[in-house]
């Protein structure tokens, strides 16, 4: 990957429904070496897709908190329990498994602190493998950069 790649991922990072037009102007391109390149990322699975941005609160989403979480257990049965019940809640929109003191890191985003002790109890409360549980809350976010 070159400079000019490196160059259109940035673009495309900051803006997914850049024109090939404008894309190829702001890298100095033609078009069509631009749209060749950008399909090129694409087959090679460099550029995986492309997503909305969307406004949380907009959506109900008025409470978010990052939650770490340690398990009872470390097998392999374990952690793919506590991975199969995180990917069928809702409400967590990233599970990280992770080294150091404990083995997960999730983003919970929600409504309102309510709704996160709901979660908070009757989800990740009720999973037997699940030893401890802390809470981080989200009181602004001066830089986000996830697509």
């Amino acid at each position: 990957m070159d400079q000019i790649d490196q160059h259109i991922l940035r673009e495309i990072s900051k803006n997914g429904r850049i024109s090939n037009l404008d894309l190829a102007d702001r890298i100095n391109l033609s078009p069509s070496a631009c749209l060749r390149r950008v399909q090129d990322l694409e087959r090679r699975g460099v550029i995986t897709g492309y997503r909305a941005i969307l406004d949380k609160s907009k959506l109900g989403v008025g409470f978010v908190a990052y939650a770490t979480v340690g398990l009872s257990s470390h097998t392999k049965a374990s952690q793919e329990a506590f991975e199969r019940a995180m990917a069928i809640a809702p409400e967590v929109v990233e599970c990280h498994n992770t080294t150091g003191a404990v083995e997960y890191l999730l983003r919970i985003e929600v409504s309102d602190l309510a709704a996160y002790k709901s979660f908070h109890t009757d989800v990740i409360g009720t999973l037997p493998q699940v030893s401890s549980i802390t809470s981080y809350v989200v009181m602004g976010s001066p830089k986000d950069e996830r697509a």
